[in-house]
């Protein structure tokens, strides 16, 4: 290892970290002769002579080897003592993923939720091991706040950390975080381009460009454009492009600086699904499609709208002061603009009465859920955070250390301003069996022209025409790992943060006061990891770490407002004790992964479905469980990436009537396979065959257990062709067995999954 030429010393590395003759044994060599295909190969060094050595044969599916991408978390996924899932570059490629859900659909133990709160969310709003997770999506380690469907044009691999997290990414990461590591310049240049079309009228577009300026100056641009609607869905489409260009500065260098735009605009039908019924002398609910209502059933209005405009900006800062210290600066500030309008059915005892008659025609269900609403609203937000992080690598004698501290700054703002129907009335009801979304005479305007047909939120806040929210966190994160031996080390760290949030709503009904409400926090959470590493492919671990979710923390995209009954409550705080084994097999072609954990909730909060209220139900959850995965090449030419998790979860605490019951969302079972085998690669006539199964295990949606949602199965499957080394064409099957599946699920609705659908796709690569 050569010399640091300040110091005259070796640079210090933790145990695993590669050498540079590692990193050369892993380079491309010389094959000189293997007859049999394994073992050791003779290689012709530099020299002219000639050794034996292993070559490295990696494959891009096993994912034990790709890093965190966050400067908090600098190990790879082999050596980071969690459950950590990731969704590789290859996979999304071979799948034509389009967006983070479709992504994560390769995850177990993530689902969908259609989202609630003060007029109702959509977006992406995502549960982990059944705990919310909407305010733990992130870029590149960085939050990213916003309320709108993610496309993935730009995601180089998806990673999801599971359990709790608070000690990286300060308060939330009840059940996990999910950060997008995005596509940025490299040395390589190159252009790709892509063009799918197939079912439901989808067209797309994508651009990738990558080029050098200089040696240490490179660009990258990205672009999509989308149009789609959806199978199986009535009415329900998306229209969107979005662009994201970005330059780094000092590539290769000690010092670099890269600095990403992202913008994206959608325009889209929301869908908040079809209702969930109880039919007489039934244990539990159903969705009204399990009853032979139509699976394309849309219960909207044509003044239902979700349209979005996000623009973010960001800067990364690396300087590698020395053998033995990083520096991280990372920035980003986002906006976000967006009109919302939705209709949430419900069908109440009369309608589920009259369904179940010998007169189902007569059903009608309500489009606005509750009390009220939801409004249609315009928000407008924006955000900044700034973290700032060093890593530290040295010895103290024959222990080996690395430490890691920071500070973390956010600020987000949040205004809406609600919009009022002149005759909300007219929109309520709706035929259960053939809803119209058609209404004469109605229409939008101005809530403060229209006062009396606000939202009447009933906790408190009343209708109002503006709703501002704002929040501010301070955190400060420090965390230490020490190899007391090289195949023994123990890490520890915490996270403390100041969390001031307040929330206001004014104008609209004189005879409603405005609200006015605010609340200050500190937490601490911490977290300490044991891990056995016996050589650099395996690690046994055992983690206990823990979290803290305060009221008023998802500013953009929960439940609000806090009320004065509720701005007092404590917040939720969750453990977690989790043992995993980890192993990267055979020269790094195929990685093993298993782990139990038990994670403990207490203090849960509960949204009403229809009004957004808040309420403390002081219940403890527990959720228990294994997953196991499997990634990489199994043979030559055959890939595959499979999941499994099961999962024992109850209410342990609270609420009486749940002590003992699943706890909502969460599944017993749930696997994924996906596998492709390649049949004479880089012949004319090769040929690249897959498919898959997602499996997700029937959910109770609810605390009491009074609803369920049925199992879902999809299988998919994928043929391609290259023409050369720069075109390809694929035909890529979802759904094969049209299954009536559910995706997106709240406590009684949920949404139908995508129908039989096919999509080609033509690509190429220069």
């Amino acid at each position: 290892m050569a010399a640091d030429d300040a110091t005259g010393k070796e640079p210090v590395l933790p145990p695993h970290a590669p050498t540079d003759a590692a990193k050369k044994a892993a380079q491309p060599q010389a094959v000189l002769s293997n007859p049999k295909g394994k073992g050791p190969e003779l290689i012709k060094e530099d020299d002219g002579s000639e050794s034996e050595h292993w070559v490295v044969t990696a494959s891009p599916m096993n994912t034990l080897r790709t890093p965190i991408g966050i400067s908090r978390m600098p190990q790879d996924v082999l050596h980071t003592p969690q459950t950590i899932d990731v969704v590789p570059q290859l996979l999304m490629q071979q799948q034509n993923v389009k967006s983070l859900d479709e992504a994560l659909k390769n995850v177990p133990g993530i689902t969908a939720s259609v989202g609630e709160g003060e007029g109702g969310m959509a977006g992406d709003q995502f549960l982990i091991r059944g705990f919310a997770a909407q305010n733990d999506i992130y870029e590149n380690g960085l939050r990213d706040f916003g309320v709108y469907t993610r496309d993935s044009f730009d995601y180089d691999h998806v990673t999801v950390i599971k359990g709790p997290s608070s000690q990286v990414f300060g308060n939330g990461t009840t059940g996990g975080a999910i950060n997008i590591t995005t596509k940025t310049p490299n040395d390589q240049n190159h252009i790709g381009a892509s063009f799918s079309g197939g079912s439901g009228a989808y067209y797309r577009g994508t651009l990738d460009f990558s080029h050098k300026i200089t040696d240490t100056i490179a660009v990258r641009v990205t672009g999509m454009g989308n149009e789609n609607d959806m199978v199986g869905r009535d009415a329900v489409y998306s229209h969107r492009w979005g662009i994201a260009p970005s330059i780094i500065f000092g590539l290769g260098k000690k010092v670099n600086y890269t600095i990403e735009y992202f913008h994206q605009t959608d325009n889209r039908i929301p869908d908040y699904g079809v209702p969930v019924v109880t039919k007489p002398g039934a244990s539990y609910g159903k969705p009204v499609t399990e009853y032979g209502v139509r699976r394309t059933t849309w219960y909207g209005t044509t003044f239902d709208q979700d349209n979005s405009n996000v623009d973010m900006l960001t800067g990364r800062l690396k300087w590698e002061v020395n053998p033995h210290i990083t520096v991280y600066n990372d920035t980003r500030g986002g906006l976000y603009s967006r009109y919302f309008s939705a209709s949430q059915e419900s069908c109440n005892a009369a309608c589920t009465s009259a369904f179940f008659s010998s007169h189902p025609q007569t059903a009608q269900v309500s489009r606005i859920g509750g009390v009220g609403g939801p409004n249609p609203y315009q928000q407008d937000d924006w955000s900044v955070q700034n973290v700032s992080s060093a890593v530290a690598n040295f010895n103290t004698g024959t222990i080996k250390h690395q430490m890691i501290a920071g500070v973390d700054i956010e600020h987000i703002y949040d205004r809406r301003r609600n919009y009022a129907y002149n005759n909300p009335s007219a929109r309520r009801w709706a035929s259960l069996l053939n809803p119209t979304a058609y209404i004469p005479g109605l229409d939008v305007g101005v809530g403060s022209l229209n006062p009396d047909n606000l939202v009447n939120i009933p906790n408190g806040v009343g209708r109002k025409e503006w709703k501002t929210s704002a929040a501010t966190d301070v955190g400060a994160f420090f965390s230490e790992q020490a190899w007391l031996t090289p195949w023994f080390s123990v890490k520890a760290g915490f996270r403390w943060d100041h969390w001031s949030s307040n929330y206001n709503a004014t104008g609209g009904v004189a005879t409603t006061p405005d609200t006015h409400l605010g609340q200050k926090q500190d937490t601490f959470n911490p977290n300490v990891s044991l891990m056995y590493t016996p050589n650099d492919h395996a690690m046994v671990y055992f983690n206990w770490a823990e979290s803290t979710t305060p009221m008023g923390l998802y500013v953009t995209n929960s439940s609000e407002p806090l009320s004065p009954k509720n701005s007092k409550f404590q917040p939720e705080r969750s453990r977690l004790y989790e043992l995993g084994a980890k192993y990267s097999a055979f020269h790094d072609r195929i990685g093993f992964t298993a782990s139990v954990f038990r994670l403990e909730k207490g203090n849960s909060m509960l949204t009403d479905p229809s009004t957004g209220t808040v309420t403390d139900s002081g219940d403890t959850q527990r959720n228990q469980g294994v997953e196991l995965s499997v990634s990489g090449q199994i043979l030559k030419n055959w890939n595959m990436i499979a999941t499994y998790a099961k999962y024992d979860s109850k209410t342990t605490g609270g609420t009486a009537a749940d002590i003992g019951k699943q706890v909502q969302y969460v599944p017993r079972n749930q696997a994924t396979v996906w596998t492709t085998y390649e049949i004479a690669p880089k012949k004319p006539y090769n040929l690249t065959m897959g498919g898959g199964v997602t499996w997700r295990e029937g959910v109770f949606l609810d605390p009491a257990n009074t609803a369920r949602v049925p199992a879902n199965v999809e299988f998919d499957a994928v043929v391609s062709h290259q023409f050369g080394p720069n075109w390809k064409i694929a035909m890529n099957g979802y759904n094969l067995a049209n299954r009536l599946n559910y995706g997106n699920l709240f406590s009684n609705r949920v949404t139908p999954s995508v129908g039989r659908s096919f999509l080609f796709n033509l690509s190429m690569t220069y």
